[in-house]
């Protein structure tokens, strides 16, 4: 699905503003297709839905980081991608950590990329061990 990318940006943009604000999502300024729309308001609601899980599957994956220190970009980022990686096995690893890692690159810090590589590879071999990280399902 080629609009999944920009739902994936959308979904970080209302996480960053409810980690930040504390505010509701705008949602009538969502963009996209119908799909893309509903892609994205999966990942947001599913990430608050599941922060607990998704924070703890973190906390134990990135090594010498606690949450508190974490970029909001990355650690929403973070979140976003583990839900995706709880939430939909028919989206293969590989496909859900590249587009984080992309997305890291757009947003993030210039180790961004990196560093939620390395997070995520470390919560895919937890949540679905089966699947072999990095390669195609």
């Amino acid at each position: 699905m080629a609009g999944r990318r920009e739902a994936r940006e959308q979904a970080l943009q209302a996480l960053y503003q409810l980690d930040m604000a504390g505010s509701e999502p705008d949602w009538g300024r969502l963009h996209g297709s119908d799909d893309v729309q509903a892609f994205t308001r999966e990942l947001v609601e599913g990430v608050r839905t599941n922060r607990e899980r998704i924070d703890a599957l973190i906390a134990g994956s990135a090594e010498h980081w606690r949450l508190p220190r974490l970029s909001r970009v990355d650690l929403n980022l973070l979140r976003l991608a583990t839900f995706e990686l709880l939430a939909r096995p028919e989206i293969p690893v590989s496909v859900t950590i590249n587009e984080a890692i992309e997305i890291a690159r757009r947003f993030g810090s210039e180790d961004s990329a990196a560093f939620v590589n390395g997070v995520l590879d470390a919560i895919a071999t937890v949540v679905r061990p089966k699947s072999g990280v990095g390669r195609e399902e």
